[in-house]
């Protein structure tokens, strides 16, 4: 599991699961405070195989929760379990990471794959597999500062998947790509879907739409929806949004979150 810090990369490692794949994330309960304010509120929520959405406004406890599922804090209240419980391999791409602009591609997602427990003489083969599971296979000798933003994120989910993970936790992946960098980076992430029980945290609601069956919702920090893409959708029917421009997932979604906002 990767977690990038300024110019660093520092790497928290988790154990192999003695299961298997994973195939889902289990909450139970779960609330997490800083001091005495609360910003995860009684959270219980399944996470299943595929890709599952995880919507929210700012300050909705998005990241503090993602940051349960991969380990980096405990819950103040309650159980986060991946897997059988046993232990996991988590691949974790957070929102800002940086790479050494000096290095090879091949040797950045080969020093991750060591750092996670992969023996250093097969690290190369993971770098190179896992960079063909995100389609730049091509980009193996070209040095980090000299690749464009979007292979740089597909860089990054490609180092979180080379020690073979059983969940990957992907947090604002789409971010600040132009629409075409946008569209290649839906694609990989649906084809790791199909191998990963895979975490999509954004707020870019088209994402969801495209590749997500299931979305969870946090908002003041309580879970106000999970379930699948298509019944948050189809409550537009009886919304009051009709007036405003976007898709009826984009129009439901407003609603949810307004509707609380009145109700609070």
């Amino acid at each position: 599991m990767l977690q990038h810090v300024g110019t660093q990369l520092i790497a928290y490692r988790v154990s192999r699961s003695k299961g298997g794949k994973i195939t889902s994330i289990i909450v139970e309960r779960a609330t997490f405070r800083y001091g005495r304010k609360p910003a995860l509120r009684n959270i219980t929520w399944a996470v299943r195989p595929g890709v599952t959405g995880l919507l929210g406004p700012n300050g909705s406890g998005k990241t503090t929760l993602l940051n349960l599922l991969v380990g980096l804090t405990k819950p103040s209240e309650g159980t986060v379990q991946v897997g059988n419980g046993e232990g996991a391999s988590i691949g974790f791409v957070p929102q800002r990471f940086s790479l050494a602009g000096e290095m090879k591609v091949l040797d950045t997602i080969a020093y991750a794959a060591w750092i996670n427990g992969v023996p250093r003489k097969e690290c190369e083969a993971a770098a190179a597999r896992s960079l063909r599971q995100v389609r730049m296979g091509e980009l193996t000798d070209r040095r980090i500062r000299s690749i464009s933003g979007g292979q740089r994120q597909s860089v990054g989910i490609a180092a979180a998947l080379a020690h073979e993970p059983s969940v990957v936790v992907l947090d604002e992946p789409t971010v600040g790509l132009d629409p075409g960098q946008r569209l290649r980076i839906r694609e990989v992430i649906a084809d790791i879907g199909h191998r990963y029980t895979v975490v999509l945290s954004t707020h870019l609601l088209e994402d969801i739409s495209y590749l997500c069956k299931y979305v969870g919702v946090l908002a003041n920090g309580r879970l106000v929806f999970d379930g699948a893409v298509d019944e948050l959708t189809a409550k537009v029917a009886n919304s009051e949004s009709d007036g405003i421009l976007g898709s009826d997932f984009e129009r439901a979604y407003d609603a949810l979150i307004t509707n609380l906002d009145v109700q609070e």
